[in-house]
């Protein structure tokens, strides 16, 4: 038996040990480009499955309500690095660059004591800062042997299928990294992009299979905003030969165009994914094989959603659902009970704070983003938000002749406002667009086929969402068109 004078000092430890903090988790962000939330199975995918990314969302939270702030690559980069919106960042399009001066996420948890890395598709003109370790692709890239850029400003060609090597990267760094030090890590996949490239191992896949049709590809806009009408990126008509890799058989148009082309495009698209998902699992396996997933926050993201066929679209940058939504899955163990599902409204405005509150460092109070870490732990603060803005900005020189929009999105409805400038088929400025207006009711009709903007029934309830959207302008500091 041990004597009292031997046991207190043990007694005593004891106490310290279980007094004693957490090590601060690890985070490891993955997000891939275009990666509508609907072709993911864990989202409900009636066209693929995604195993892997599946595996977050078993072991945590699939947020289902996730939505971006503006629509295109660059932009939602900007934010999510910043927890600011485009017009405060200055990111407003494809063509602006961030500022390696401007405070950002990862500049903040390098002086929290965090080891930071970034890998793969930046897209922000300017080389990354704020990262101990980066390999990016020049602007969007190629899918196959791709050149990178490497820290000492060379670039370098790899042989190889670039989701395949971002893949490779990743863990390579895993690998090498400072083990006393916890780590944030973005591995950013170019695929699904546009072009849909699929890898050689994938080039056959769906070969014979038809693949679902969203029931309104042949959506001919009627009633909606000349928005909609005036935007260049109809199925088929609007795809190039760069995407499909091939000429239409002759003879096709309208309709049958349409058909066609969704098959050959979608089928590309999902074979790109299925190499997302595959790199996915090699990250999952590679934390469960270092003894390091219980400590590390794992995330898959898209940059934002994208038109699957809906509304006879590909690419993104309007407000509807498809492109609005990006998906969102979080697995934290000890902190997100596996297989649940959040609906609060998240941004991806939301995840520079979230990132920072998870690492136990400050939150900058400029940052316009919340931490998303009570959702996490299954507990929704009294006062989280019920409506969200977004502003589309790329109208001019954007391709696709998208007209800018901004609006307002609660649980329930949605008002878009198009405020009159956008391309038209010559290329030139048409100064003489209206500005237009589009209201739905997303609980009568969740894939936004009927405008009720000129509905008289709705006239009352449109006034007073565009007080509240002035409101949400003023609070985040932007301006009106």
């Amino acid at each position: 038996m041990l004597s009292r004078r031997k046991l207190f000092p043990l007694l005593a430890g004891a106490a310290l040990s279980a007094q004693a903090p957490k090590k601060r988790p690890n985070i490891i962000f993955i997000m891939s480009d275009d990666h509508a939330a609907h072709a993911i199975s864990a989202y409900g995918s009636k066209i693929n499955k995604t195993p892997n990314i599946d595996r977050i969302a078993q072991g945590g939270t699939r947020f289902a309500n996730c939505f971006v702030t503006n629509s295109i690559c660059t932009p939602s980069r900007g934010v999510i690095l910043t927890g600011l919106y485009s017009h405060l960042t200055g990111i407003k399009t494809l063509n602006d660059k961030i500022d390696p001066a401007a405070p950002n996420v990862a500049k903040h948890l390098q002086a929290s004591g965090y080891q930071t890395a970034i890998i793969g598709k930046w897209h922000l003109v300017t080389n990354p800062s704020g990262f101990d370790y980066w390999k990016i692709l020049p602007g969007q890239g190629l899918y196959n042997d791709p050149v990178f850029i490497e820290m000492d400003g060379s670039r370098k060609k790899y042989p190889g299928y670039c989701t395949d090597l971002i893949g490779d990267f990743t863990l390579d760094w895993l690998k090498k990294r400072d083990r006393d030090k916890p780590f944030f890590l973005m591995c950013h996949h170019k695929a699904p992009h546009r072009e849909w490239t699929p890898s050689a191992k994938y080039k056959d896949l769906f070969k014979d299979v038809e693949i679902p049709e969203p029931d309104n590809l042949y959506d001919e806009h009627k009633g909606r905003a000349g928005a909609a009408e005036r935007s260049r990126m109809r199925v088929g008509q609007d795809n190039t030969k760069t995407d499909l890799k091939m000429d239409p058989p002759p003879g096709l148009e309208g309709n049958a165009l349409r058909k066609w082309a969704y098959q050959v495009y979608i089928k590309d698209y999902l074979r790109c994914v299925q190499s997302v998902d595959d790199n996915v699992g090699r990250v999952l396996d590679y934390l469960d094989e270092d003894k390091i997933a219980d400590n590390t926050i794992i995330i898959y993201n898209s940059d934002q959603g994208f038109f699957l066929g809906d509304h006879g679209w590909f690419d993104k940058r309007f407000m509807y659902e498809e492109c609005l939504r990006t998906p969102l899955l979080v697995r934290w163990p000890g902190h997100t009970k596996p297989g649940t599902v959040n609906n609060d409204m998240a941004l991806n405005l939301d995840f520079a704070p979230t990132f920072l509150d998870a690492a136990g460092a400050p939150v900058p109070k400029d940052m316009q983003g919340v931490s998303l870490k009570p959702l996490l732990e299954g507990k929704t603060p009294k006062n989280w938000r019920t409506e969200m803005y977004y502003r589309y900005w790329m109208h001019l020189g954007g391709g696709h002749s998208v007209t800018a929009n901004y609006g307002i999105r609660t649980q329930r409805y949605k008002l878009i406002y198009y405020y009159g400038k956008a391309l038209g088929s010559s290329g030139a400025v048409n100064q003489d667009t209206p500005p237009e207006w589009e209201f739905f009711d997303l609980k009568t009709d969740p894939r936004e086929m009927k405008n009720l903007y000129s509905d008289p029934g709705s006239q009352k309830l449109i006034a007073q969402l565009k007080l509240r959207l002035a409101k949400l302008q003023a609070y985040y500091k932007d301006t009106p068109a």
